[in-house]
């Protein structure tokens, strides 16, 4: 007989991200703090009455490639460009440092009477690898907070997702390099090539879908839902390409379909009914399976220890190295700090590297519970941390502002 557990799977899920939704905004956190620990509450970690599928997974992947779909569709190009250095800079530094800062935790844990990595006959790669998975950056997070606050296509919004998208690839660089010191049979030059010429196919694929739809699709005033499918389409087949055939991740093809139609009066019309799905449908699945992965295993104190200490230098080493590299450019401390929290969500990104490193032997089971402690404490920490550092102020800007209240208030006492 066919299992339909599916659909009250998804019933569960909808009905629980959008009351946690509602309970976190009454706690003035963003809603999407809530679709995670809905996805927590009923999955193994709590209730265990949903658990992760195949299905569940898949839809998730849409639900996230779509709301990179929209952070490109809403980023303003030229304020992009402007923050393009910034976002060089602030990647490479927001790779270096959690890089230099996980190895450090790693060679400090991973040494003779500890050893928690088990094969001590590669210890170097070991500690290496723990500190490229700490590089990884995931946006999705961060880009649903910023689009909740109304924050998304600022100077802070653009170049947190400048930064992420050469972080992926920069990340995809490192990944490469040290596996293939594990594994005869990477070729990294062949990895680089392959990033070139998804630069190179997607500026040509955009280029000719950009052409088509201005001079055929925006042209049908009659046929709107033309529009939608025809873009929605585009988005998921460049998302499919750059993951399938160029090695680079979805998400990056995802923003890049959005990027392209972004200066077009349309993508509001655009936006509003693929938002419907993303909201109603997509986007809750997507959250809530984050912590639908989440597993309590049993783990020793040193390996918990292990656990702690890595999500702290997860959380700093992104705040500093992303925070160094805006300050480098005259971003304010608050600017700075936004971004450095912007970066701080690992998400899925981390857990695809710590599989891969899994796979080549760099890892074992006893390592990927604390990973999957960093993964979920830097996503929910991120949207939190992110909306305080918008809402917080110092007592220096509050006197600041008591001070203007006051000479405006003398203003119109004078004028009246």
């Amino acid at each position: 007989m066919e299992s339909y557990s599916y659909i009250l799977d998804i019933a569960l899920i909808l009905i629980s991200t959008k009351l946690c939704g509602l309970i976190s905004r009454r706690c003035q956190m963003p809603q999407v703090v809530g679709a995670l620990f809905a996805g927590l509450i009923l999955g193994p970690a709590v209730l265990n009455i949903v658990h992760e599928t195949e299905f569940l997974t898949q839809l998730a992947e849409i639900g996230v490639i779509l709301l990179m779909f929209f952070a490109g569709l809403e980023t303003d190009i030229s304020e992009l460009k402007h923050s393009g250095k910034a976002s060089l800079v602030t990647a490479i530094l927001g790779i270096i440092v959690p890089l230099v800062g996980g190895f450090l935790v790693a060679m400090y844990f991973n040494r003779q009477g500890i050893m928690i990595f088990g094969d001590s006959s590669s210890v170097f790669l070991q500690n290496i690898f723990i500190g490229t998975i700490l590089t990884a950056t995931s946006v999705s997070i961060t880009v649903e907070t910023l689009k909740e606050m109304g924050k998304l296509n600022s100077k802070v919004g653009n170049t947190i997702l400048g930064a992420a998208i050469i972080d992926d690839i920069l990340g995809i660089i490192a990944l490469t390099i040290v596996i293939s010191f594990s594994d005869p049979n990477v070729n990294i030059a062949e990895v680089l090539m392959k990033i070139f010429l998804f630069f190179i196919f997607a500026a040509i694929s955009c280029g000719i879908f950009y052409i088509i739809f201005k001079n055929w699709l925006d042209k049908d005033a009659k046929h709107k839902r033309r529009y939608v499918i025809a873009v929605f389409a585009f988005c998921l087949f460049l998302s499919y390409i750059s993951e399938t055939y160029f090695g680079v991740a979805d998400i990056t093809g995802a923003f890049i379909a959005g990027l392209t139609l972004s200066p077009l009066s349309k993508k509001y019309y655009i936006e509003e009914k693929l938002d419907t799905v993303s909201y109603a449908f997509l986007a809750p699945i997507f959250f809530a399976s984050i912590g639908l992965k989440v597993v309590l295993p049993n783990m020793s104190v040193v390996v918990l220890l292990f656990a702690v200490v890595l999500t702290m230098v997860a959380v700093i080493s992104k705040v500093i190295g992303c925070g160094l590299g805006c300050k480098l450019f005259k971003y304010t401390n608050r600017e700075s700090l936004q971004v450095g929290i912007g970066m701080v969500s690992r998400g899925e990104v981390a857990l695809i590297v710590a599989n891969k490193g899994f796979s080549a032997g760099l890892i074992n089971t006893t390592v990927l519970a604390p990973i999957l402690i960093v993964v979920i404490a830097t996503t929910i920490l991120s949207p939190i941390l992110l909306k305080m550092s918008y809402t917080y102020k110092t007592k220096w800007e509050k006197s600041e502002l008591n001070s203007i209240d006051l000479n405006m208030g003398a203003i119109k006492d004078t004028e009246f």
